[in-house]
């Protein structure tokens, strides 16, 4: 199964270990992965990492470790014999303020940040993750049918005001290059909602309090995207939050943000009424 986020130097035969944090994502890569005959071990959180998930390896193949535990991390990783490292699905944003609990290598990243938020943090764990001779591979690896594509996806109508969608691309990528979040929600030329530390779902939920007509919610990615460790994502539960936010219209950036379970995704957009499209820098 190619896909073109892979290194051309790329050896199916060596071990890829999954950082694996919650939801559908870990679980879906991990598919994939295994449909490849790559071979897979698995590092897992405590508390994060779904149990379901961990049973379906060996015990030699899995290493559990707490949220901070950089040290541990790292041992695990060469105790596994990785050649490549792939980051996949949330850690709770929470951690950073509660039930962190760093090692003596992590503090001493952390003590080294100037700014301590999720793109810092996962940035120096994959720099230190390299250092070992260990690959981080962009997280969209085996997952290109999975990304949102030019166009509307739902419908053969777009559905897009293009005016108010380049509005919303505007913030979206204002916000996004802020490292506030990469989402917003925009209606008629006023911002009503921006995506910051509450998470996709809860910024959504809200917008029901704002009496908005009609709304649209814009995805994007920073201008220096870090694919090692962050991909933004769309799900049912977020097609849920819509739903109940009053939000019928999504524009997702192409390429980019991932569907996971796409087929099931788009199914259950248009039983919602909601059109999910996927735009580009012509938009």
């Amino acid at each position: 199964m190619p896909s073109c986020f892979l290194p051309v130097d790329f050896d199916l035969g060596r071990p890829v270990a999954v950082l694996a944090g919650k939801g559908r994502y870990p679980e879906l890569l991990l598919e994939r992965l295994r449909a490849a005959s790559i071979p897979v071990k698995l590092v897992a959180f405590v508390g994060e990492t779904s149990l379901e998930l961990a049973g379906t390896f060996p015990e030699e193949d899995i290493t559990w470790i707490k949220v901070g535990q950089l040290g541990h991390l790292l041992d695990a990783l060469k105790r596994h014999r990785a050649a490549y490292s792939i980051m996949a699905g949330q850690i709770t944003p929470r951690r950073l303020f509660k039930g962190l609990v760093p090692d003596i290598k992590a503090i001493q990243i952390l003590a080294s940040l100037k700014e301590k938020n999720a793109d810092t943090i996962f940035g120096a764990l994959a720099e230190e993750i390299s250092n070992t001779g260990i690959t981080p591979l962009d997280a969209r690896v085996f997952l290109d049918d999975q990304l949102a594509t030019p166009g509307s996806m739902t419908s053969w109508r777009s559905g897009m005001d293009f005016r108010e969608l380049s509005h919303g691309i505007r913030i979206a990528k204002e916000c996004a290059r802020l490292n506030i979040g990469q989402g917003v929600v925009v209606c008629n030329g006023t911002t009503i909602a921006v995506e910051a530390f509450e998470g996709t779902d809860k910024m959504l939920r809200r917008c029901i309090d704002t009496g908005a007509k009609n709304p649209l919610f814009v995805k994007t990615v920073k201008p220096r995207q870090d694919y090692r460790f962050d991909v933004p994502c769309f799900g049912l539960q977020t097609l849920e939050s819509m739903e109940k936010g009053g939000v019928r219209r999504a524009a997702l950036e192409a390429s980019s943000v991932l569907l996971l379970d796409k087929a099931d995704v788009i199914a259950r957009a248009r039983e919602l009424g909601i059109t999910l499209y996927g735009y580009t820098a012509k938009d």
